[in-house]
């Protein structure tokens, strides 16, 4: 990449029109509500940086609280990407992408597995036929749980990898450009709520994007902050956009 925030800037800039009308906050997920969409993003701890905007991002353009998605104070990150998922992951923008995901569909759908090298970063739930097919399978987490490699372990594993499954919410603690770094020669899936549907970012070296646009937004705020555990999925129409 050229730059650190290359990547960044690619996202913000498609961001145009509307303004942010609340920023909500829970235990798991932060959820931004503009012009008549929502976004998610993952709830992340980390505010030892101040905030670029202390005033917070409800009531700014969005185009102006998409740029908090760069901030190192990571609940504010949260709030950015949010806010920039609020423009994207709409049921409308999806439509007209023609990426939503068929009933029953998964982000690995119709990827081949047979003898592959994997990494999944961040604990989340492979399909059956990866699990089942795949050679190797790597689990890489910042708390890891028995038997997965703690995050540090990615320079040494995922050079060697053919395809590497990556959380959305690598996006707000800023692991993804480097995370791409070492899995240029992977077929690589950016997966999760926090994941924007925006294109440019298949540009950056991203095969799959594949996350949620915000559908039922009543259901949506209340599981936000109700700091409800569970997938915030039966509230929205999963999308996936291939390269």
């Amino acid at each position: 990449m050229d730059s650190f925030f290359s990547l960044y800037d690619a996202l913000t800039e498609g961001v145009r029109g509307g303004t942010v009308g609340a920023v909500w906050t829970g235990a798991c997920w932060t959820m931004a509500e503009g012009s008549g969409g929502a976004g998610l993003a993952m709830a992340t701890e980390g505010s030892s940086i101040p905030p670029l905007f202390p005033g917070g991002l409800a009531g700014l353009p969005l185009e102006e609280a998409a740029k908090a998605v760069k901030s190192w104070n990571f609940p504010e990150a949260s709030a950015g990407l949010a806010a920039v998922n609020a423009f994207y992951n709409r049921p409308e923008r999806a439509e007209a992408l023609n990426c939503l995901e068929p009933p029953g569909g998964f982000y690995t759908d119709g990827l081949d597995f047979a003898g592959k090298t994997v990494a999944l970063i961040g604990h989340m739930h492979g399909s059956a036929a990866l699990r089942s097919q795949a050679k190797e399978i790597y689990i890489l987490e910042k708390a890891p749980r028995p038997g997965d490699y703690p995050d540090s372990a990615c320079d040494w594993i995922l050079p060697r990898c053919d395809l590497v499954i990556i959380t959305g919410s690598s996006l707000i603690n800023k692991t993804l450009p480097h995370l791409l770094e070492l899995c240029r020669d992977a077929y690589t899936v950016l997966t999760g709520p926090s994941v924007p549907l925006c294109p440019a970012l298949l540009d950056f070296g991203i095969d799959r994007l594949a996350g949620m646009a915000a559908a039922d937004l009543d259901g949506l705020r209340a599981h936000v902050r109700g700091s409800v555990h569970g997938s915030p999925y039966g509230f929205g129409l999963p999308f996936r956009l291939d390269r």
